[in-house]
């Protein structure tokens, strides 16, 4: 966090915890430190911090901040891009779901599962701690257990949402316990045990916290929703949805409406420093630079994806829209999105078509238009697309990725070698996700005309975004309108659906919302057949449904577990 107190026992513990072996069940950290002798306040606190560090300690091998290589690229969202297949050929495996041997030969969901458990075993050091404070010596200590539940419960969700069938990893359990702790968990009370902590968190928190980057109840309260959402989508074995269970809709419904927030004024503020613990933010990951460390805190899980043929960036082309990404822009006569006809032809000059929705200029690098609402920046030079910005454009074609992107004269980016960060945060829940999340819900409970303002909501804010690419030279290309009515639930599904494909494009999260869906084998081998008549690379690409909605369980971690864990289907 940005402003908390720096120590310099945190920044000691902090490379211990690093330091553990591959094992993540190592949850005490070895050598000088342990619980029976940092059983104080002041060291708690510290320990809390390096708690939160830890959900932010990732890099381009291993991410657990921006979903893109997961929700983004294997959807039909974005390219890998980079320098040609080759070039991390993991993620092209991801991409073409050709991933049918764990860990052979592949290190970044295994990295990710690594760095998942060990930001579990931070915040379980941390419980285990605090357990051992009098509650006189210690005015914060349920607060700051409630943070740490919190944060637990964040990384076991994640974790949840890429594997599935996990081990529940809790702080009251001996290291031999632990041993035990296998991965067979039904689904259901896996996802009751993670929302035991965030219920906690909730009913622990203050609805804020005076020091940005903690988490307090109305985040807790965000976070129920998603996960009861998630949840109340009940998967059989097969990865199949079976049923759509209206009880945990209705809490979706009741947890949405604690949230308090507003949207911003400005799609553009949710990607842009200055804005970052504005109404919009419900929980978000903080990143730093210029924090008295060699190269600060920055977001490095997106270190790949600056345009690679522009002078002010120059590394390394990954992360590219898909067409049929771009194309998702496109709006009807009267301004709405053409749910079932977007993908009929290609948008390949936009002033040429001449209706597209204002989130297409704060979303994709596109030949022409103004990147990052710039013509110019300081030097050296011009802020206009260019398709030279593409790394390799035989392959993935020409377009780019703005969300995750700043103006290289911007206080908050950096540049170590080839590689960028910034240290605008990356937000995990907005606002705009807690409105569409209540919609959602009552649409499949048939509540048609309540979901509908909720939408119109976002859209309307869709519609007054268009300041920014307009003062920086944009075409006024702009057509959106909110809907009337909703015909039926089958429409208004559809509306919400492309709704929250337009509303957060590729910030990572549309493969997770086709898989909670049940549509991911229809909707990604339907683009995969289409896309690859324009991007060869993409032929032998097929989603194999009751596999695929989830990588596999890391062979490594099955073979240190002497076969404790199961594989999942498939693999």
């Amino acid at each position: 966090m940005k402003k908390l107190k720096k120590f310099v026992f945190v920044i000691f513990l902090a490379a211990s915890v690093a330091g553990c072996s591959e094992d993540f069940l190592e949850v005490e950290p070895s050598g000088v430190l342990s619980s029976n002798n940092v059983a104080t306040a002041e060291n708690a606190e510290g320990l809390v911090v390096a708690a939160y560090a830890a959900i932010g300690n990732d890099n381009i091998a291993g991410p657990i901040t921006n979903p893109w290589v997961y929700g983004s690229v294997r959807a039909d969202d974005a390219y890998k891009g980079g320098g040609g297949r080759t070039d991390i050929v993991e993620v092209d495996r991801y991409e073409l779901y050709n991933l049918t041997i764990p860990d052979a030969g592949d290190w970044m969901a295994p990295t990710t599962w690594e760095n998942y458990y060990k930001a579990i075993s931070r915040a379980n050091f941390a419980l285990r701690v605090i357990a051992e404070i009098p509650d006189g010596e210690y005015d914060e200590k349920t607060k700051r257990i409630a943070e740490l539940r919190f944060l637990r419960g964040h990384s076991h969700f994640m974790l949840k949402l890429m594997f599935k069938h996990i081990p529940y990893i809790a702080e009251d359990i001996s290291d031999e316990e632990i041993l035990e702790v296998s991965n067979d968990m039904p689904n259901e009370d896996l996802w009751n045990v993670i929302a035991e902590d965030f219920l906690f968190a909730y009913n622990n928190l203050p609805p804020s916290q005076d020091e940005q980057g903690r988490a307090d109840s109305n985040a807790a309260a965000a976070y129920l929703a998603k996960l009861r959402l998630y949840q109340a989508y009940e998967q059989n074995e097969e990865n199949q949805v079976v049923n759509i269970n209206e009880n945990r809709l209705q809490e979706v419904i009741d947890y949405a409406n604690e949230v308090m927030g507003s949207l911003e004024p400005d799609f553009a503020n949710n990607f842009l420093p200055g804005y970052e613990s504005g109404p919009e933010s419900i929980w978000a990951v903080e990143f730093s630079l210029d924090d008295g460390t060699d190269v600060g805190r920055g977001s490095y899980a997106t270190a790949l994806n600056s345009p690679t043929g522009s002078p002010l960036y120059g590394c390394c082309g990954f992360h590219q829209a898909s067409q049929n990404m771009v194309n998702a822009f496109k709006t009807d006569d009267e301004g709405l999105p053409l749910l079932d006809t977007f993908n009929n032809m290609d948008l390949i000059d936009p002033d040429s078509y001449g209706s597209v929705d204002p989130r297409f200029d704060h979303t994709v690098g596109f030949p022409g238009r103004p990147f990052k609402y710039r013509n110019t920046v300081v030097e050296p030079g011009d802020m206009i697309y260019s398709p030279s910005w593409a790394r390799d454009p035989g392959v993935y074609g020409f377009y780019g990725n703005m969300k995750e992107q700043q103006a290289p004269d911007c206080s908050c980016w950096i540049k170590q070698g080839p590689f960028i960060a910034t240290s605008v945060n990356y937000r995990f829940i907005r606002y705009s996700d807690v409105l569409l999340f209540k919609a959602e819900a009552l649409i499949q409970l048939g509540r048609l005309d309540e979901a509908l303002p909720l939408i119109n909501q976002v859209r309307q804010r869709a519609a007054d975004s268009k300041e920014r690419p307009l003062a920086a030279g944009a075409s006024d290309i702009y057509n959106i309108s909110l809907y009337e009515s909703f015909p039926s639930k089958e429409y208004a599904f559809k509306a919400l659906m492309f709704e929250r494909r337009l509303e957060f494009a590729m910030e990572g999260w549309r493969f997770f919302d086709l898989v909670r869906w049940g549509l991911a084998e229809e909707v990604l081998n339907a683009y995969l057949l289409e896309e690859q008549t324009k991007r060869e690379y993409l032929a032998n690409g097929h989603f194999t449904a009751g596999r695929d909605e989830y990588f596999p369980i890391p062979q490594r971690e099955i073979d240190f577990t002497g076969g404790l864990y199961e594989q999942n289907p498939g693999y």
